[in-house]
């Protein structure tokens, strides 16, 4: 049995205002003038020096990484890179990247390990990009193999989630030894829009699909998601990057220090344990264990010739009514 808390009361629907204070998050998270990466790494480390290509088929401009210095020490720094305008947005695949950009992430990070630098990642992206072309170069193998890589590097590992930390493409390159967050991002699986779509058939519940999906940056350290959670200025990072920077920078620094001088065996250790234990779940009783029973050849064969007296599988509007209960796709179910 997984070594993850448990939720000592049933989940309940969130009200008005927890709704209302989520989508307030995510609109923060989502701002316009929110400080990018390359906006905060030169205010954070001296020296960056940004490296490109995959060495395999190109560069991804959405995933920006390359060595720098923090306070003298040398760090491999990678991160998502949002543009700031239309333009930069559509060179920038708004932050989403493509395997290459995975690919590139993953041949710095072995670099880093190769020359034991610590590897700090900042995470700002709705998702890795999910067009076909992405697709025929391998995004899940990419996703899925940084993931593996980043597991087992023999260097600390510090996270920091800028904006919006969403679905594998963030976690592709958030998987660490301590997550920071900073106050206003949010943390999740999947938009609320992309819930909202696929709960209710409709965007228009997004605002609740924020609330029950637990995405901002008080609901992950309660889940043990995140570890520390930076202040923003006045109303937000929006407001001040370079106040942004100052404490981001101090946090960064005080994780490096915690994680510095332990052996190699306890720093995979414990980052293994602490992926492990992610993930409350609620125990309602003990499931059957009985396997379905086979359906009988007459059975099998009265839904299929629609013969009377054998009950149908059931459609998917009985299910999920709808206006389209009559959808001529559902025939023949």
């Amino acid at each position: 049995m997984s070594d993850a808390p448990m939720l000592d009361q049933a989940a309940t629907a969130p009200d008005a205002a927890a709704a209302d204070e989520a989508w307030r998050r995510v609109q923060l998270a989502r701002h316009p003038e929110r400080p990018r990466t390359l906006d905060l790494v030169p205010l954070i480390f001296d020296g960056f020096y940004e490296l490109h290509g995959d060495r395999a088929f190109g560069d991804d401009p959405a995933l920006v990484a390359g060595p720098a210095r923090l306070q003298g020490v040398p760090v491999m720094v990678i991160g998502h890179q949002k543009g700031t305008d239309t333009e930069s947005n559509i060179l920038r695949n708004f932050g989403s990247p493509h395997p290459e950009g995975f690919r590139k992430a993953q041949r710095l990070m072995r670099l880093a390990d190769k020359l034991g630098m610590p590897v700090v990642t900042f995470l700002d992206t709705a998702g890795a990009f999910p067009g076909p072309a992405a697709e025929e170069r391998g995004q899940a193998e990419a996703i899925a193999s940084s993931i593996k890589l980043m597991t087992g590097l023999q260097v600390p590992i510090v996270v920091v989630v800028l904006g919006e930390g969403g679905s594998g493409g963030a976690l592709a390159i958030g998987v660490g030894d301590v997550v920071l967050t900073l106050e206003n991002a949010v943390y999740s699986v999947i938009s609320p829009e992309g819930a909202s779509s696929i709960l209710w058939r409709s965007r228009d519940e997004a605002r609740a699909a924020a609330a029950a999906m637990r995405m901002t940056a008080d609901d992950q350290i309660d889940l043990g998601v995140v570890d520390v959670i930076v202040a923003e200025p006045g109303d937000g990072a929006h407001t001040d990057h370079a106040a942004t920077a100052v404490a981001l920078k101090a946090a960064i620094i005080a994780a490096l220090r915690g994680l510095s001088g332990r052996e190699t065996s306890e720093l995979l250790a414990t980052r293994y344990a602490r992926l492990r234990g992610l993930g409350a779940y609620l125990e309602t009783g003990e499931g059957s264990r009985s396997r379905p029973g086979t359906p009988s050849l007459r059975r099998r064969i009265g839904r299929i010739l629609h013969l009377p007296g054998v009950p149908r599988r059931p459609r998917w509007s009985d299910i999920w009514p709808s206006d389209d209960a009559d959808d001529e796709s559902e025939r023949g179910a």
